[in-house]
C-alpha cells in the first residue's frame, strides 16, 4: 500500500509550486520531499510534475492525482485534527530516534516528567539520520557528526570507549602485562578470555582495537547479545571481557558488579550529539528532552 506521506508530499508540492516551499510547509528537508515524490512518481509510473526554472508544474497526470485526492486528505486531515482536539487536548507529540542502551540509561526514567506525548524509535544512526531529514523524527541523539542541510547537531556530553572485565580476571596481571607495551603480548593475553559483543554495534569494539593496536580484531567474539547492557549484565554473572561505552557501565563497576581494566594506549572518545531540524514547531519540547539528557549524561 502506498505511503500516505507521499500523498501529502505531493499535495504541498501542488499547491506550493517548489520543494522547498512544499519542504517548509511539511516542517521536513528539501531531500525528504524529493524522496516522497520520486517514489510516488515510481509507484504511478509517471512523472507528476515538470521541473521548469525551479518551479514545480503540475503534468496531466499530476492535475488528475490532485483533483482525485484532494477531497479524501482534506476530509482526513479534517478528521486528524477533530482528533487531537478531542482526545489529546492538543497534546503535541515528539518522536526522538536514539540508540536502546541511552534510552535505558537516561531517558525512560524521566518519562513521566514531560508534558507532551514521547515516541521512541531504535535504530542505526545513520538511519535515524536519514528519518530526520524526511520528518520521520523530530531529535535523535548520535556520535557521529553529519553534514546536512537543514538540521542542527550540537554537542551535549561524551563517552569514552573503555575495556570491562568480570571480577574474577586479575587487574593486576593485565595491568603488569599492558605496562610492558608489547601489542603481541598483550593481544594473547586478551584472547585467553571469552569475548561478549552487541549484536546491534560492533562500531565502538573496532574502533578501540584499531586506534591501539593499529589494525582491526582478527577473531570472533564468543557471544552476541542484544545490546551493550545485556553485556554488562552478563559479564556480572560469569567471566568474559568486553569493549563498552563508559557512561553505560558505570553504574555497575560503582557496585562492583565489574571492573573496568584499561582505557587504552590512545583514549577513544566520542562526542555525543543531538540533531534536530531548524524548522521545527517542537521546538518547546525538544528543548525539554535535551535538558533531561544533558543532566544523565
Amino acid at each position: 500500500m502506498v505511503n500516505l506521506e507521499w500523498y501529502r508530499t505531493f499535495k504541498a508540492v501542488y499547491e506550493q509550486g517548489t520543494l522547498t516551499a512544499a519542504a517548509q510547509a511539511l516542517f521536513i528537508s528539501q531531500p525528504g520531499v524529493s524522496l516522497h515524490l520520486s517514489s510516488l512518481e515510481a509507484y504511478v509510473g509517471g512523472k507528476l510534475f515538470d521541473r521548469v526554472s525551479k518551479k514545480m508544474v503540475p503534468t496531466e497526470k499530476g492535475k488528475l492525482l490532485y483533483n482525485a485526492l484532494l477531497t479524501p486528505l482534506v476530509e482526513l486531515e479534517q478528521v486528524e485534527e477533530c482528533f487531537k482536539r478531542t482526545t489529546e487536548s492538543d497534546m503535541p507529540t515528539v518522536t526522538i530516534g536514539m540508540c536502546f542502551e541511552t534510552f535505558q540509561h537516561s531517558l525512560e526514567k524521566h518519562l513521566h516528567s514531560f508534558d507532551f506525548n514521547l515516541v521512541s524509535r531504535f535504530s542505526d544512526y545513520n538511519t535515524l539520520l536519514r528519518e530526520l531529514e524526511n520528518g520521520i523524527v523530530d531529535i535523535i541523539t548520535t556520535p557521529q557528526k553529519a553534514e546536512s542541510k537543514g538540521i542542527v547537531q550540537e554537542v551535549f556530553s561524551q563517552e569514552k570507549i573503555v575495556l570491562i572485565g568480570s571480577n574474577d580476571i586479575d587487574g593486576m596481571e593485565f595491568s603488569n602485562v599492558e605496562k610492558m607495551k608489547d601489542e603481541e603480548l598483550l593481544i594473547e593475553w586478551l584472547l585467553k578470555y571469552k569475548w561478549y559483543g552487541a549484536s546491534s554495534d560492533n562500531e565502538h569494539f573496532t574502533r578501540f582495537w584499531r586506534a591501539n593496536f593499529k589494525r582491526n580484531p582478527n577473531f570472533r567474539q564468543n557471544f552476541i547479545v542484544p545490546n551493550f547492557n545485556s553485556i554488562i549484565r552478563s559479564l556480572g554473572y560469569g567471566s568474559g571481557l568486553a569493549i563498552v561505552p563508559d557512561f553505560l557501565c558505570r553504574s555497575s563497576v560503582e557496585k562492583g558488579k565489574i571492573q573496568i581494566l584499561w582505557e587504552g594506549w590512545k583514549t577513544v572518545v566520542n562526542p555525543l550529539y543531538f540533531g534536530y531540524r531548524k524548522k521545527t514547531i517542537y521546538r518547546d519540547q525538544i528543548q525539554q528532552i535535551m535538558q533531561v539528557l544533558k543532566s544523565d549524561l
